[in-house]
């Protein structure tokens, strides 16, 4: 195992991170911005060094400084949480270069899977079902001819990046022209590359996401699926495992599908394999993240599994021995952001002056925030993640709203609790009857009125 780990990363994933290296006998190595001195993943680690300024480009963008930190405190590996460098092969080149083992898959399989395009052929060569759509383009008009080829409605995604940048929904080749440009903007300003990809819309899709770690010994598991659908944005809100709408035997398929995959490419760590799924069941690949995921936690709940443990035991080069992993009972996560819901989710930092956690039987919080921090305004809203568990969905529902009448962030800050307690009196979210699109042309405009 690990002696000292360095993690790359900042907020409610780096505390998360600290407590499971603690809990295997590992010393920790917070690295931290300007902005983020008072930050709890600085005080939780063993040992905490500055890396720049408040910026991204300037701290936990910054390579030079994240590996001269990890050389200076002795780390003998790094684990990048999610976002920021967890998906970049060449920060994974530079700490193997240094011999520093990077906590994830092989840069080669993270460049192979990064690219979502070549990923879509990978998928389709290990026998795993894709959406209908074209190779990288290069240009408005390489893309356009691949919209008329496919034909709307098409998504245009961008073909190196995530979280709903760089995509446009195209339903009339009319407006394509406009739309791919904007789309191949966008990338090229939130990942430094333009290129796209063209791929048939799903109508009333499910996002569905299979759960899975390999060690390097041939092994994989996987550990039933997430419900992810209800997005805004093409960000995910609210996250539930198991899924209301995904029955035995889909899971089955799901599972086999991912596994087959991960055993195609040979992948080595924690990943997830994502779906999307039509109102018949049929499912079809998207894309995998080669990293842990911020809505992990749900799937931890109703398996007994601590993920980011077994990724690090992974990484050490344990073989893992999990026999058929089992799934009990109801999880939900709630993404507790400090956004104003009633003003389209306008992000309000600030300091916090009160701070009223929930407990009781099967609620965690995974959270960074304290009394007195002030939430710098430099990085992602997330101020936490309030899950809950049940033996049923219905009793999940219920624990999740008394856990969130619980919950009281007051202070400068405005928070999405009081939009989470609407979500869950609301009719589609009690039923399970909800879509990719129902958060945004449903949900939300009625609870506007």
């Amino acid at each position: 195992m690990f002696r000292k780990v360095l993690i790359a990363n900042r907020g409610e994933i780096a505390v998360r991170i600290i407590r499971s290296c603690r809990e295997l006998g590992i010393k920790t190595v917070a690295v931290y911005s300007t902005a983020d001195r008072e930050s709890l993943h600085v005080y939780l680690a063993d040992e905490s060094v500055c890396i720049g300024g408040p910026q991204p480009q300037q701290s936990y963008l910054n390579i030079p400084a994240i590996i001269a930190a990890a050389e200076l405190s002795g780390a003998d590996a790094i684990h990048p949480g999610y976002g920021f460098l967890s998906e970049n092969p060449g920060f994974a080149e530079i700490c193997n270069a240094c011999g520093i083992k990077f906590i994830g898959p092989s840069p080669e399989t993270m460049i192979l899977m990064g690219d979502k395009a070549k990923a879509r052929k990978v998928a389709q060569e290990a026998g795993v079902p894709v959406v209908p759509g074209s190779g990288v383009c290069r240009s408005v008009q390489e893309a356009l001819k691949e919209v008329e080829r496919i034909g709307p409605p098409v998504l245009v995604k961008a073909a190196h990046g995530g979280g709903g940048r760089g995509m446009r929904l195209i339903t009339s080749v009319k407006d394509a022209e406009t739309l791919i440009a904007t789309a191949m903007a966008e990338a090229e300003a939130a990942f430094g590359n333009g290129e796209v990809y063209v791929e048939k819309f799903i109508e009333e899709p499910r996002h569905i996401e299979i759960q899975m770690i390999a060690d390097g010994h041939g092994n994989v598991y996987t550990f039933g699926e997430r419900e992810c659908s209800l997005q805004r944005r093409h960000q995910k809100v609210v996250e539930e495992a198991p899924s209301p709408f995904v029955d035995e035997k889909l899971r089955r398929e799901l599972s086999k599908a991912a596994k087959k995959l991960a055993e195609y490419i040979n992948y080595e760590g924690a990943g997830t394999v994502e779906f999307l799924v039509d109102k018949d069941k049929n499912f079809y690949f998207i894309e995998m993240n080669t990293r842990i995921q911020v809505e992990h936690p749900v799937t931890e709940m109703v398996t007994g599994k601590d993920l980011i443990s077994l990724q690090l035991r992974s990484a050490a080069g344990d073989k893992l021995d999990l026999g058929q992993v089992k799934l009990n009972g109801h999880a939900i996560e709630f993404r507790i952001t400090c956004e104003d819901y009633t003003e389209n989710f306008r992000p309000v930092p600030g300091k916090i002056e009160k701070l009223l956690l929930p407990g009781g039987f099967g609620v965690r919080v995974d959270t960074y925030i304290y009394e007195g921090y002030s939430v710098p305004v430099y990085y992602d809203s997330l101020l936490g993640k309030l899950i809950v568990w049940g033996e049923t969905r219905e009793e999940a529902i219920e624990r999740g709203k008394r856990a969130l009448s619980e919950f009281v962030i007051d202070g400068a800050v405005k928070t999405t609790i009081p939009f989470h307690l609407k979500l869950l009196e609301t009719e589609q979210f009690r039923k399970g009857r909800f879509n990719t699109r129902t958060l945004e042309e449903e949900i939300l405009p009625g609870l506007e009125q």
